[in-house]
């Protein structure tokens, strides 16, 4: 490693601790969580609240326990369907790309103490041997854990650009709905928005019961090393 790349890890490292500080000591969890403190938040930011609401989508992308369910409707909610698609989609690509990066960087010790090793290792086999496409069907399955898998996705050898494609699209249909129930909240259009919770929850839960068998049917546990013969106790 040259002094270059050295330099580069350092400043990683750095804003990554320092996003950290920010997020528990000014307890920013609680406010993710709350849409009415976000909406009011970016509101009293006036014409320049586009840019702090692409970067909260930034930032959801890279710390996992902000709901990006949340962010994604509030998207809707302020700025309108396709306006709120479009900003939520710059914010979660940033934010993908920068997690990828950070992965591909800081290697396996970094993302180990980002995702639960559970979350890699389900999917380090899938990923080994499935390709760029089983990624692009993760990505649209409803609640899968997207912002996990930018980071799983940076320990493989998925080339960037590809990553990007596949994050992007694959995300756009659940970033769209979002928008949409987020604008029917905001125009008192409580049928319209009903019926898109249940589209939303019925997907979600198809998404879920196919996600899981598909993940049955293509995971398979690495193959137990066979036993040395000639260590095996002898009978008799």
């Amino acid at each position: 490693m040259n002094r270059k790349d050295i330099f580069k890890l350092l400043v990683l490292i750095l804003l990554l601790a320092t996003g950290i500080f920010f997020f528990i000591y000014f307890d920013l969890h609680s406010f993710f969580s709350d849409r009415t403190k976000i909406i009011t938040f970016l509101q009293s930011f006036g014409p320049v609240s586009v840019f702090v609401f692409i970067g909260i989508q930034i930032l959801q992308v890279l710390v996992a326990p902000i709901p990006g369910e949340v962010t994604g409707f509030i998207g809707g909610y302020v700025y309108g369907i396709f306006p709120g698609t479009f900003y939520s989609t710059i914010g979660l690509t940033i934010g993908s790309w920068l997690a990828f990066t950070l992965s591909r960087t800081l290697g396996l010790p970094f993302v180990e103490r980002v995702v639960s090793p559970k979350i890699i290792n389900q999917y380090d086999h899938i990923m080994a041997h499935q390709g760029p496409w089983v990624a692009f069907l993760l990505f649209l399955i409803p609640g899968f854990p997207k912002d996990a898998l930018c980071y799983v996705l940076g320990l493989s050898h998925i080339r960037i650009v590809t990553f990007l494609v596949i994050s992007t699209v694959g995300r756009l249909l659940g970033t769209l709905m979002l928008s949409v129930q987020g604008s029917c909240l905001r125009n008192n259009q409580d049928t319209t928005f009903l019926i898109m919770m249940a589209v939303s929850i019925i997907i979600a839960a198809l998404g879920y019961f196919l996600g899981k068998r598909w993940y049955k049917k293509y995971h398979k546990p690495h193959p137990e090393p066979p036993k040395d013969r000639n260590n095996a106790p002898k009978q008799g």
